[in-house]
């Protein structure tokens, strides 16, 4: 999953995210810029876990001078992909965890949030949410 940022130069270095409004950061160099998007990436699509908001999908935006894409960290792009999935089925997280054969709530709040799934958990939301796209969160 990559959004995209538009590095800005007048007044210090600074850049905002073209997909996602309100996604801004600054950096006193190149370097520590890059590091800075990627952190306010990460930390703007981890939404609390009572949250309804539904991002929207990265565009398909032509890499230039001023635009660099950003890649989402793997775990945060399938915590954000999978409330996505959720939300849109009109799911609780406790029917999810139901459905997906977790212990309780608590487990399936973790997916919500960076995590590392397992095969077989990766298998269950796929079965759940046959949307539910690999390719997207490992940025394919």
């Amino acid at each position: 999953m990559t959004y995209h940022f538009r590095i800005h130069r007048r007044g210090g270095l600074w850049a905002e995210c073209i997909e996602l409004e309100g996604c801004v950061t600054q950096g006193r160099n190149q370097g520590e810029l890059q590091a800075n998007m990627r952190e306010a990436l990460n930390l703007y699509l981890e939404e609390p876990a009572s949250s309804r908001v539904v991002f929207p999908p990265p565009s398909t935006i032509s890499k230039s001078a001023d635009v660099v894409p950003v890649e989402v960290d793997p775990g945060v792009a399938f915590a954000v992909q999978l409330r996505q999935c959720r939300i849109c089925n009109h799911l609780t997280q406790k029917e999810a965890a139901r459905q997906l054969r977790m212990r309780n709530v608590y487990s399936y709040q973790r997916l919500e949030r960076r995590s590392n799934p397992s095969l077989s958990t990766l298998m269950r939301v796929k079965r759940l949410f046959p949307d539910f796209s690999l390719d997207r969160v490992i940025g394919g």
